[in-house]
């Protein structure tokens, strides 16, 4: 699930990127300033979901959401604002939810958890959803699936096989996400999370929301502001950040 927000203050909007990096899978493609920005973004780009600040320039959050209302495919609208008197003009607009400010870190994590489960329930066939408490059957004569080392990228229209260990990190970037090995750059068309999801848990981690990163491939790790690290990679000269939502994780598994 892509979601963005619109948020003028830097403060609020960082607080929020950071709580929806904790509490969900939700992932944020892109974050605005302006309400037409938005608008020249929306014609061009698919969401799933906007988190809209009411007071924004250009063009406020409430007129924003009145023209969205017409799209034929309407992302979920859920208003953060300051002001309590705005919920009953957000509900007549069909908006999923609003967040007041300060934000309630429960509330958020109660919306985000609903949000998640409404996007399954309308993108996905009741056939499709998964039920976790019951083990699905194996075609009779079909072998359970086996692990596998290799992973197929894509290169100028090419499948390229590649060893899984050979990728280094990958970078989310719009619509497809960027694979890296020694030599190469890769362009997958999917998410970071679908992407993430073919790697081995043990050998990758997804360390910030635009990132996943081959743990043997870490040469360095550098202390960065807010208690986050910075990563430098074997034989690359790039470096991956660790977002706040995933430092317990990856001291945890890296022992620090």
């Amino acid at each position: 699930m892509r979601a963005i927000i619109v948020e003028d203050e830097i403060p609020a909007r960082e607080e929020l990127e950071y709580l929806i990096e904790e509490y969900s899978e939700i992932e944020i493609t892109n974050c605005f300033d302006d309400g037409l920005d938005v608008l020249k973004f929306l014609q061009e780009h698919d969401t799933d979901a906007i988190f809209l600040d009411i007071n924004i320039p250009s063009l406020d959050g409430m007129l924003l959401a009145s023209t969205i209302s017409k799209f034929t495919k309407r992302p979920y609208i859920v208003f953060t604002t300051a002001y309590k008197e705005h919920a009953a003009q957000a509900f007549e607009l069909e908006a999923f939810d609003y967040i007041l400010k300060p934000y309630d870190e429960k509330r958020i994590a109660s919306v985000l958890v609903r949000l998640e489960s409404a996007y399954k329930r309308d993108h996905l066939p009741a056939a499709d959803l998964p039920d976790k408490n019951q083990k699905q059957p194996v075609p009779e004569g079909e072998a359970q699936p086996k692990p596998t080392n290799r992973i197929n990228l894509k290169k100028n229209d090419k499948i390229i096989v590649t060893d899984i260990h050979d990728i280094y990190y990958a970078e989310a970037r719009e619509k497809v996400t960027l694979v890296y090995t020694q030599k190469e750059e890769y362009t997958m068309p999917m998410s970071i999370s679908e992407f993430h999801a073919l790697l081995p848990d043990d050998l990758f981690y997804r360390c910030h929301r635009s990132y996943t990163v081959n743990l043997t491939k870490i040469r360095e790790i550098v202390p960065w502001f807010n208690q986050t690290y910075m990563l430098r990679l074997k034989d690359l000269s790039a470096e991956i950040p660790v977002s706040r939502s995933k430092v317990k994780g990856f001291r945890q598994i890296m022992q620090l």
